[in-house]
């Protein structure tokens, strides 16, 4: 049986994250604002996130209110669309201080949703 679809997608949350938090580790942001390879990588990883968060059920984002849902899918439109406005220093941020909040999330709902499907099998 295929895994549901939100598995697929907190998956791909989790791995974008990981990626992200591996790129940036250490990184100050004077170094961020200077590095524009390392800015795209991020604004991807972002990207991604942005656009796997849309697909994941009401259910799980009822579950976690402390998480801005309609922030994590909005900055995908402005990655995408206002990639001229893209202010660094906010994307740095946003990586140090509500990254790993996400990330911590998306673990758990991951974890219990194979747990579930564990009790499931006979």
């Amino acid at each position: 049986m295929p895994k549901p679809s939100h598995l697929l997608r907190l998956t791909d949350i989790i791995e974008a994250l990981e990626l992200i938090r591996n790129e940036m580790a250490d990184v100050t942001l004077h170094e961020f604002e200077s590095d524009r390879r390392r800015q795209w990588m991020i604004e991807r990883g972002i990207e991604i996130i942005s656009e796997a968060s849309r697909h994941l059920p009401d259910a799980l984002k009822k579950r976690h209110s402390e998480i801005p849902w309609p922030k994590v899918a909005g900055i995908g439109n402005i990655l995408r669309h206002d990639y001229e406005r893209i202010a660094y220093d906010v994307l740095w941020h946003v990586v140090r201080d509500d990254l790993p909040v996400l990330e911590s999330v998306c673990r758990e709902e991951l974890a219990a949703e194979i747990a579930r499907e564990q009790d499931r099998k006979p």
